[in-house]
């Protein structure tokens, strides 16, 4: 079955910047999207943003202006630079694909990857 293995996480001071990846291993089958997703305890899993395998990029409206979404076919990689941090985005960030139509709701995406903490201090 195919994974996703998530790295770059850490603590960055607020104003700051950091870049997460996800990468497919073992690759099973073709997905029509990536997406991005965050999650505080307590609350729900919340959408940040996707790229279809032709590369259009939908980024959620609270993030859109700091955070961006790219990916490396080659490398079965997807990215999401993140700058101009804030203490709101502190958060358990996953990311997740799908097969067949792309949507926002986390609940219809296949497979996630294990999640990688994102701490923001001021």
């Amino acid at each position: 079955q195919a994974q996703l293995a998530q790295s770059g996480g850490g603590r960055v001071q607020a104003g700051g910047s950091l870049k997460l990846s996800c990468t497919i291993v073992r690759r099973t089958f073709d997905p029509t999207a990536m997406g991005w997703f965050r999650q505080v305890p307590g609350k729900e899993r919340e959408f940040v943003g996707r790229i279809t395998t032709s590369g259009h990029t939908y980024v959620a409206d609270s993030v859109r202006s700091r955070f961006t979404i790219t990916r490396d076919n080659a490398k079965n990689t997807m990215y999401l630079e993140m700058t101009d941090l804030e203490r709101e985005d502190t958060a358990i960030y996953y990311c997740a694909v799908k097969v067949g139509i792309v949507t926002t709701n986390p609940a219809e995406y296949d497979i996630w990857g294990q999640g990688t903490l994102v701490t923001v201090s001021s």
